[in-house]
């Protein structure tokens, strides 16, 4: 099979040929149809995350379809379309597993990071991980889900359901699909991008976002809530001073430069800083379940797997209207 394989920090992937996986007790093979390039792909390949697999396939956004399962997989069946996400196994028995936290687990595996993702014509997963999809989710278009539309919706539902007006800082593939979701549900979104990007401004606006600016703007009235996708810690004592008394401030990225300090007044009158890390399998059946009759739409550019660094490259320059993803037969 075809895959792009990661070798050192900072280098390029390189396509390669290698033997198909074989999958274990507990796991399915699947064909990738598509993967979705994720922030978190650029962190991993930039060095900024440690200790990944080496070598390595990343990718963590996939959809495709069974081609054989093992003999311990009850639950999913050959041909059937199933999508992959970040959170690839965990232990089932540390605390934080026993509690309901699974996307805390000390022993978890994560696809594309310490275990292969779908940058590949083949990849294996745990049956228990996979997320079994309608075949209304089978384009390509949908891969983004699986990482920008699940940690995107779990830091939405850290918001409370009073809260209106929601700034989003970076409106990237998370923001896009998140903005929909809020504005259907009768939230004013406020949407921040780099300075002086003026079209991704404007396509904030086309989602129902009632208002854009650089991220060095102070929104026209005050928010109740910010989400940051952007991974730049300069961002949160701008979010704080932009909220409310009582606001929330949620860092959806799994990486971000350091935050600075900043006076304790902007944290005063009770608002909040708070994280995002990984995902459970609950967040996935609660994000499908709410878009199933409302589903967002996607922007997306499509790309042949050979051209994964390039579409790397665009990602990282902000050249990406919406999400990338790599397409295994778009030639074919």
């Amino acid at each position: 099979m075809k895959a792009m394989v990661f070798n050192k920090p900072g280098q390029a992937l390189v396509l390669s040929s290698l033997p198909v996986p074989v999958p274990s007790a507990e796991q399915v093979l699947i064909r990738v149809t598509a993967c979705g390039i994720c922030r978190t792909d650029l962190h991993i390949v930039d060095g900024e995350l440690p200790s990944p697999k080496f070598p390595l396939i990343p990718g963590h956004e996939i959809i495709g379809i069974v081609e054989s399962v093992g003999e311990a997989v009850k639950n999913i069946q050959p041909g059937e379309l199933v999508g992959v996400a970040w959170l690839g196994h965990t232990c089932g028995k540390c605390k934080f597993c026993l509690r309901g936290q699974e996307n805390l687990c000390d022993n978890a595996l994560f696809t594309g990071y310490t275990m292969d993702g779908g940058l590949a014509e083949y990849t294996v997963a745990y049956a228990a991980f996979c997320i079994k999809l309608p075949q209304q989710f089978a384009a390509a278009a949908f891969a983004p889900f699986m990482c920008a539309g699940l940690i995107g919706y779990r830091a939405y539902q850290f918001i409370p359901d009073s809260f209106v007006n929601i700034g989003l800082y970076g409106f990237g593939a998370a923001a896009h699909i998140l903005a929909q979701i809020a504005v259907m549900q009768g939230k004013r979104i406020f949407a921040f991008t780099r300075p002086g990007d003026k079209p991704t401004q404007q396509f904030a606006r086309s989602l129902g976002a009632v208002w854009s600016g650089g991220s060095d703007q102070p929104p026209p009235e005050p928010l109740d809530a910010c989400i940051l996708f952007a991974p730049a810690g300069e961002l949160v004592p701008k979010a704080l001073s932009d909220c409310v008394k009582g606001g929330v401030v949620i860092c959806g990225g799994i990486h971000m430069s350091d935050i600075p300090s900043f006076p304790y007044r902007l944290l005063w009158e009770e608002r909040q800083v708070r994280s995002i890390a990984n995902l459970t399998r609950k967040d996935a059946d609660d994000f499908f379940r709410t878009i199933q009759h409302d589903c967002p739409e996607t922007s997306v550019e499509l790309f042949t797997l050979q051209d994964t660094n390039l579409a790397m490259d665009k990602l990282r320059r902000g050249d990406i209207k919406g999400a990338a993803v790599v397409v295994m037969d778009l030639n074919g």
